[in-house]
């Protein structure tokens, strides 16, 4: 069986790679992919395949800009944290959708409905294409669990969709967003107010930092049992994950 992976997190990637041998010895894992961009020009050649795993947000859009450019004659099994998301309309025109965090026992019954994707797969017109509805879907879900940050530029206060910030951070007795267009803006709340607004996308690393789960590229072990977080847009400074927090950070990483 021929499969490829779509998912921004390395970890997360592999660690599904690793799962599904486990269950299928015979698997043969022909790409893993990380975004948007690099799914687009993969799928523009031809390409025998049996079955795509697909996480929903990656770093630079949802994978279902991906998949209404194409007309794939390829069952499709969405791995998703987000149980809100319209999950029941996965079960249309050959895709699923699994909940991570995935367990062996999971992946073995994805398989299985996998043969019932196969037989019944129908590829579609490009306007039937069951991805583009979706899309529209998701983009408004996503919109409505994503509240803006007011943020104060000279004289003016001006809302900024909290989905265009990679980090708060704390300076002094004040707090500031840093977005991944590397601009940084200073904001009226605390970050001990935006925890709790914006949990679980966001994380709180430590008393002075606050990112998003899309700014993080990976993370490193530091010493004494600690971790450093890399992202994948440049900043300053180090952010550390206190080896109290490490359990929970890992848990947020694999499941958002």
């Amino acid at each position: 069986m021929k499969i490829v992976i779509i998912e921004d997190e390395k970890l997360t990637a592999h660690d599904l790679a690793k799962t599904l041998r486990a269950v299928e010895p015979d698997i043969e894992i022909v790409k893993m992919l990380a975004s948007v961009e690099e799914a687009v020009e993969f799928f523009r050649n031809a390409h025998k395949l049996d079955l795509i795993f697909s996480d929903i947000e990656l770093g630079d859009g949802l994978s279902f800009e991906i998949f209404e450019q194409f007309n794939l004659s390829v069952p499709i099994i969405f791995c998703t944290a987000y149980d809100h998301y319209s999950l029941k309309a996965f079960s249309t025109a050959g895709i699923d959708y699994i909940l991570k965090p995935f367990s062996k026992h999971s992946i073995e019954k994805t398989l299985q409905k996998y043969q019932q994707l196969k037989n019944s797969f129908q590829p579609t017109t490009d306007e039937q294409n069951p991805y583009n509805q979706l899309l529209k879907t998701l983009q408004n879900q996503l919109l409505s669990k994503s509240p803006s940050v007011l943020i104060t530029q000279g004289d003016k206060i001006i809302p900024l969709n909290s989905q265009q910030i990679a980090l708060f951070f704390v300076e002094g007795d004040y707090t500031f967003v840093y977005t991944f267009d590397q601009k940084t803006h200073l904001v009226q709340q605390t970050l001990e107010h935006w925890e709790k607004t914006l949990t679980p996308t966001f994380f709180r690393a430590n008393r002075q930092f606050l990112v998003n789960r899309k700014a993080v590229k990976d993370a490193s072990h530091h010493f004494n049992r600690k971790l450093e977080v890399n992202l994948n847009v440049p900043f300053k400074e180090n952010i550390i994950i206190s080896k109290l927090k490490v359990t929970p950070f890992l848990e947020w990483l694999a499941a958002v």
